[in-house]
Order: structure tokens, then sequence, then C-alpha cells
């Protein structure tokens, strides 16, 4: 399909027509909260299956708020009447943000989705989509062409939440789609450039932000960083990239349309030239696992130079399981049953020549560094985290920047206090004397777990701030009965560990 296939967009040079429907907006408590409270928790979470029944039952009323949730969430026809008591018909007519249904004064609709959307700090926003893409995925829309822009989704909101958020100059959303990380950038960055292949998302990108009333970005038409002059650099870049490894480009909001996992490589490996020191870049991206080589080997590889990266593997799927999920976005399966086993063939087939086995998805975050032995950390966690993250990956390469300058003489001589919501488990048999091990675990940010010994859990345990890591360890030789010459020397890598990874905090 084409992009004809799609309606007109709303004007992005009408700001005037945008305020006043912002305004009309939040009058009528068309935000998150005023959403879940007219619909229920039910209805409010079939939405983000795409199941609309729910809510069109929780608006079968004409209260202000049910009209537009009907109008601008379910794509349902209005009454021109009805309409005109909550919004300024006209202008949203004139300017594109409505369109007449039928002849005279009868029904109007949305020429786009309108999705209320609660900002980080209780702001109310609004990100716009094309028709049917609000909530969901594509398979949902009915239409599948190629320039579709779509909404909110799962993928978007993990990206803003692992975004480090502090003052920056300048910032990119290189892939902006509907906007979103563009937006949230706008709340810390002084100057926003958006960039998209898809002119309709960066007119989109407009859009969302003239309705949330943020700045305007700086858009830039094009594929990766070649809208990007030369001589440009940023203190922040993120991406949530068209990184779906498929055989073909079929939907340009997904599909990276390189070989393999290029796009995703070719985005990080450029990325570094284009930070300034201390800038981070984060990314959302899949990366291939094939035969005979070690998938963080491959990630490693990825890395530039001059960057130290935090690169978190959150799953990992079958070359099967991978072609369903994606096939099932389009809506593929609701289609003719021959086409989609071709299709279902063509994406085997592709991972086979490749020797593809499995696709990771996660998180890659680069920070450019003055160092001259960057660190790279590549790992596996598939567990629950808390969002949001962004604290906590400026935080991991605080400690990264500690480690590097404290060799283990100074690390003895350092403070430590033990990280918040740090808990203890001992795990052994029942009645047993001492426990088989120790079990450190964080119930706040990545929650993560890690066994230590018992010198390890005791040294922990008494770090709040007063006293030398040396003098510590000193202190537990003595109750354990051990040289405090050897214990000095074998826990500093433990205590790296410990500190690398959150559970104590230099003092």
């Amino acid at each position: 399909m084409s992009e004809a296939t799609l309606p007109p967009l709303p004007s992005a040079d009408r700001p005037d027509v945008a305020a006043r429907l912002r305004e009309a907006l939040l009058a009528a408590s068309f935000t998150a909260d005023g959403l879940l409270e007219l619909l229920g928790a039910p209805a409010y979470a079939a939405l983000a299956r795409s199941e609309t029944v729910p809510a069109l039952r929780a608006t079968r009323g004409d209260t202000p708020l049910e009209t537009l949730v009907r109008l601008f969430l379910l794509q349902q026809p209005v009454p021109h009447a009805r309409v005109e008591d909550v919004l300024p018909v006209h202008a949203c007519v004139e300017s594109g943000w409505l369109t007449r249904v039928g002849d005279g004064d009868g029904d109007v609709a949305a020429t786009v989705d309108v999705r209320p959307y609660g900002g980080p700090g209780g702001e109310d926003w609004f990100i716009v989509s094309d028709l049917g893409c609000a909530v969901g995925g594509a398979g949902g829309i009915g239409s599948r062409d190629e320039n579709v822009v779509l909404g909110v989704g799962g993928a978007s909101t993990t990206l803003a939440g692992i975004t480090v958020r502090t003052p920056v100059a300048s910032a990119l959303d290189l892939g902006a789609g509907s906007g979103i990380q563009a937006l949230h950038a706008a709340q810390h960055a002084t100057r926003v450039t958006a960039t998209d292949l898809n002119p309709r998302a960066l007119h989109i990108t407009a859009l969302t932000l003239a309705l949330s009333g943020a700045p305007a970005a700086d858009p830039r038409q094009g594929s990766l960083f070649e809208p990007v002059r030369d001589d440009e650099t940023f203190d922040l870049i993120v991406s949530n990239p068209p990184f779906v490894i498929s055989p073909g480009a079929r939907l340009t909001y997904r599909d990276g349309g390189m070989g393999g996992d290029d796009l995703c490589r070719s985005l990080v490996q450029q990325a570094g030239e284009r930070l300034n020191v201390g800038g981070f870049a984060q990314f959302l991206a899949n990366w291939q696992h094939e035969e005979g080589e070690d998938w963080q080997d491959r990630l490693r590889s990825w890395v530039p130079r001059g960057c130290d990266a935090w690169i978190v593997q959150r799953e990992v799927q079958d070359v099967t399981q991978y072609a369903e999920l994606w096939l099932r976005d389009a809506g593929d399966h609701r289609g003719d049953p021959e086409e989609y086993q071709a299709r279902y063939d063509a994406w085997l087939d592709e991972f086979e020549a490749r020797k593809v086995r499995a696709v990771g998805f996660g998180w890659i975050t680069l920070r450019r560094t003055a160092s001259a032995e960057p660190t790279v950390t590549v790992e596996e966690w598939p567990h629950p985290v808390e969002q949001p993250l962004g604290d906590t990956v400026r935080a991991h390469f605080d400690r990264i920047d500690y480690l590097r300058e404290h060799d283990d003489a100074a690390l003895l001589a350092g403070h430590f206090k033990l990280a918040p919501e740090v808990m203890q488990e001992q795990v052994g048999l029942p009645g047993a004397e001492d426990p088989e091990h120790v079990v450190l675990r964080q119930n706040r940010g990545m929650r993560r777990a890690t066994k230590v010994d018992t010198v390890g859990a005791g040294f922990a345990g008494v770090c709040d701030g007063s006293l030398s890591a040396g003098r510590i360890l000193d202190a537990i030789a003595q109750l354990v009965g051990e040289d405090p010459v050897l214990l000095r020397d074998r826990t500093p890598a433990q205590i790296r560990l410990l500190v690398e990874q959150g559970f104590l905090e230099p003092a």
C-alpha cells in the first residue's frame, strides 16, 4: 500500500488550534487519570490489547469525556451538535483534526487517534497517531500501510523509562515515530532534533508536541544519522528504531530494511562519534544468536571506540516464536492462510541462510568517555525491574567511573554504604547450623540478586560509611580468625562486584 491510502493529517502549522483543542481536552478530563476513572481498570487494560468493546460499553452516555473517548480513541462518528458543546468544531474541521461525515451538520469523525499519556512529573500529554494505532499493535488497525505511524506501545514506554533524564543542551530522537521520545526529551533538553525516514511520522511528531504543549522539535527527514550534519553532536541520543529482523522492509515503522540485525549494529556503531563527552545514547534493539558465535561477543563488537557500554538482554525467542510474533503484529494471521504460510516460510528461510537460531531483545546504553580504557558490560537480565530506570542507568556509569579510578588499595581506603532496600536471604537445609549460601537482593531498580560468602555478607551488613573497607575487613578477620592480610588480598574483587551491581555505594 502507499501513503495515499492513509487519510490527510491535521495541519501542523496551526498552533493556535492545537492550543484550543488541548484546552478543551483538559477541561473535559480527557487525561490518563480521567480515562481510568471513566472506563474502569478492566476496560482500560483491554484497550491496550486492542479490545474496544468494554470501552464502547462504558461510553454510551453523552458526557463531554465519553464523547471525546468515542471520537478520538474509539474512532466512532459523533453527532455534530454533541461535539460542538465540547470542542471548537469549526476550527478543528478547518485545520483537519476532524472531518464531517454525511451532509450538513450530521456527524463528525476524528482524522487521527489522540491518546492521553501521563508524563513522569504528572504532566497531561497527548500522543497523536494514525487512526486505529493509539492502542495495541498494527494487527488491530485493519490497514497495514507501510507508512502507518503507531502510538504508544510497550517498547516506547520502556525506552522512555530507561532514558537518563538530566538537563542537557541537545537531544536527538532518531526515528521519532509519533514523537513520544521527543516529547520526554523536550522536558530536559534545550534543543530537540527529531529524525525519521517517514515524513508522515515527522508531521505526527509535530502534532504530538503541539497538542501536549511542548516546544517544537527540529524535524529532519532521512535514515539513521543521514539528516545530521557532519559536525553536529548531542548530549543525548534516543532511538526506538525499526529493529525487527525480517525478510524485506514491508512496514516502515518496524522493519529495518537491512540484512539481519545490521540496522541496529549500524545505529550503535555510528552513535559514538555523534555524542559529546559524557553524553548518552540509548536504544532498544534486536540481535541475532548465530551458530558458532557467542551473542555477547557479537554485541561487544558493536560498541564504538571511546564509549562505555551497558547492554542488557531482556528476552530471547527462538526463530519460530519470533516470526509468529511479528506476523501477528502485522495482522497476517487474519488474512489468506496460504499467504501467511508463504511469509512464515520466507522468515525461516532468511534465518536458516544466516544460521540464526534465536533472536535477543534488550537495551543498549552508550556513554562517551574520555577514559583510555572504556568499560563494556554485556549481561542477561530477564527478571522484573522497577521503572523508571533512568537514575539507575546513570548511577551504573557513575559507579563504573569510581571503580576505574580506584585500584585495590584505594578501594580498601574507601568508605561505602549499603544501598537502600537491600535485603539478605540465607538459603540452606532446615535445621542446618550454617546456610549453604547467602543472597543479597535489591528491591529497587534492577532488582538484582547476587550470591555472597559470609565475609561478603558481613562486610555489606556493616557498611554505613563510617569505617573504611580495610578497617571493616580487619575486624571481620579478627572475628573469623583469618589472616587480615590474606583477607584484604582476596576481598576487593567481591567488593568491586557489589559496587558495580549497585549493592554498595561510595559514601
